[in-house]
């Protein structure tokens, strides 16, 4: 884990991502929003109109807008450039947990342990449909990305799939809010009086009053033996991921007409607060009550990496939409987070970059432009036990000895190793694949070049040994 920011407040149980900027809001339990530059480490603003603990927060795709939703039963739509809030929900019976905003349409989504989840026009200000069918506290609800989906998961044991799209045929009305446009809050109520109907009115009614046909539960996912407290749908493929009290991971499939488990992934050992799919990888990152983060490879199905604190539970996880970023908050803040370094170990020489992409060693030739993979790496740089990423963390080229070519990768795998290359230069010529004539691997904290032919090694005793590249290298590299 790369930590990129950690802030300290009170218990952390909301926390949204801004798509554009270097922003995370989080939502405490002492009912305080936070706004956060996690870039550079700074508290940006407050909002501080709930009354007890806020659980929900969510930033609007493109609007200065963000919604949130408290135990006051209230769901609050904020502008944070004028810095208040504009507008306040009304209907829901019990806790709020989860207000999510639409990618394209003027909704919000809303789960409460009122057994309800509600959707939203925060234009018209008003409930557009009421899905009920859940016997007990929905724990979240959440848009699809792309499709006329909502995810919801409760502590009846069921994760549930909604169908809206006769919500959508039925009210919206009319493009989406153009990208841009800054929504006031004269305007507004200028859209909310011009977009009420008669025919609205009812549907408003009926909604309230009998729950609306609009929105149909098309899936019912059962198979967790105790509450579910999360449940979120894969950005592009048609994948459900969930955490329970049963302390699992559960990953669900569905197509068109059924939805099925996939597989159940095993290891916390209290209850499954969130889980989220990441958004660069095909990973799976889950936080629990446990005091631990884990990171689990879908296609294997197995635990790859697991983070701990010593004192705080995790309560949720928010994925940046678009970057490789990743947040958790817990008993005392939250903190912002990678599972691997985005820069590639890499080196240089005149005209030429010597960097690690995949298992290949490449060169880039700035002149012509050329690029190509010039050694297969025999170490594996993909997932292992210690790590998400065993891949080399930095890479030395020897510039005194450049007719012969030896370069020295450094990676954290084993506690620290490194492995020396020599190739010939017509590899470089040829532009063809070469391999390593016998590459000299060792254990260490750090290794550099210290002339033609001999390099330094840090070994784990903290000694300096000073190896030259011969037929004893193993022999004093192991003794």
């Amino acid at each position: 884990m790369l930590t990129k920011f950690e802030s300290k407040s009170n218990r952390v149980k909301g926390l949204a991502f801004h798509p554009q900027r270097p922003w995370i809001l989080t939502s405490l339990h002492n009912g305080v929003i936070q706004l956060w530059d996690y870039r550079m480490g700074t508290l940006l603003e407050r909002f501080d109109e709930h009354d007890g603990p806020v659980r929900g927060i969510d930033f609007h795709h493109v609007q200065p807008l963000l919604v949130s939703g408290g135990d006051d039963y209230r769901i609050k739509v904020w502008d944070y450039k004028l810095r208040r809030c504009l507008f306040t929900l009304l209907g829901h019976l019990d806790y709020i947990r989860t207000v999510n905003f639409h990618g394209e349409y003027p909704w919000v989504v809303s789960a409460s342990d009122d057994q309800t989840i509600r959707i939203w026009n925060w234009q018209s200000r008003s409930c557009v449909s009421v899905l009920t069918g859940h016997n007990h506290y929905v724990m979240c609800a959440s848009f699809h990305p792309k499709d006329d989906l909502i995810v919801s998961a409760s502590l009846d044991q069921t994760v549930r799939v909604w169908d809206i799209t006769g919500l959508r045929k039925k009210t919206v009305r009319g493009p989406p809010v153009a990208i841009g446009t800054h929504i006031t809050s004269s305007s507004l109520q200028e859209i909310g009086a011009s977009s009420t109907s008669a025919s609205s009115v009812v549907s408003r009614v009926n909604a309230d009053l009998f729950g609306g046909n609009d929105a149909i539960v098309k899936y019912v996912l059962e198979g967790h033996d105790r509450g579910v407290n999360w449940a979120s749908f894969h950005p592009t493929l048609p994948l459900v991921i969930s955490g329970a009290d049963d302390r699992q991971v559960k990953l669900w499939r569905m197509n068109e007409t059924k939805a099925w488990e996939v597989d159940t992934m095993r290891g916390h050992s209290n209850n499954v607060s969130c889980v989220v799919f990441h958004p660069k990888h095909e990973l799976i990152v889950s936080n629990s009550e446990d005091r631990s983060i884990r990171v689990w490879d879908i296609s294997k199905r197995l635990g790859v990496q697991t983070f701990r604190r010593e004192n705080d539970r995790f309560w949720i996880l928010a994925a940046h939409p678009v970057q490789n970023l990743l947040a958790a908050g817990h008993d005392s803040g939250m903190i912002v987070f990678k599972l691997e370094r985005e820069r590639p170990a890499f080196g240089s020489h005149l005209d030429t970059l010597f960097y690690v992409k995949d298992r290949y060693l490449r060169i880039h030739e700035y002149s012509t432009r050329r690029d190509l993979p010039m050694l297969s790496l025999r170490r594996p740089t993909g997932h292992a036990q210690n790590g998400v990423c065993a891949g080399p963390r930095s890479l030395e080229y020897n510039t005194m000895n450049p007719s012969e070519h030896n370069v020295i990768l450094f990676s954290q795998q084993d506690g620290g190793s490194f492995e020396l290359l020599v190739f010939p230069g017509d590899v470089i010529a040829s532009n063809q694949q070469g391999e390593s004539s016998d590459p000299k691997r060792g254990l260490a904290l750090s290794a550099v070049f210290l002339s033609r032919n001999r390099f330094a090694v840090l070994d784990k005793n903290r000694q300096v040994l000073l190896i030259s590249p011969s037929p004893s290298f193993d022999q004093i590299c192991h003794r």
